[in-house]
């Protein structure tokens, strides 16, 4: 059974906007599979990371828009979700994100700054 914790947060960010009912309805599911899905091998030395988060700060005034963690166990989930969010993050960008999701790296694995918006979108695993 999934954290209660976890559930409350992806009701939450629904609550707020963040994500649609049927995202965060895919979210809860994904979130019940989770503790039977396979565990990643981490880094020699490293725990595996937990957190899968995605910070977006407006340019002009410094301040977050969006904060969002979402545990590693929903990734792939979140993956897809923000591949729609972000359409011209594919090819070597994705397959990059995707690599250092797989290998257990942990840190800021993101960091692209959207001129036309006055947005930086910064991932991190953590």
């Amino acid at each position: 059974m999934a954290n209660t914790s976890e559930r409350m947060q992806i009701l939450k960010m629904i609550e707020q906007g963040k994500i649609s009912a049927a995202d965060g309805a895919e979210l809860l599911r994904a979130l019940d599979h989770t503790e039977s899905s396979t565990s990643r091998t981490p880094l020699k030395g490293a725990s595996a990371p937990r957190w899968f988060r995605v910070r977006v700060t407006d340019m002009n005034t410094g301040r977050n828009k969006i904060n969002v963690n979402i545990p590693m166990g929903l990734v792939n989930v979140g993956i897809k979700m923000g591949a729609r969010f972000v359409p011209e993050m594919e090819g070597g960008e994705y397959e990059d994100l995707l690599q250092a999701i797989k290998s257990g790296e942990q840190g800021k694995v993101a960091d692209v700054v959207n001129g036309e918006e006055g947005e930086r979108i910064e991932i991190f695993l953590e």
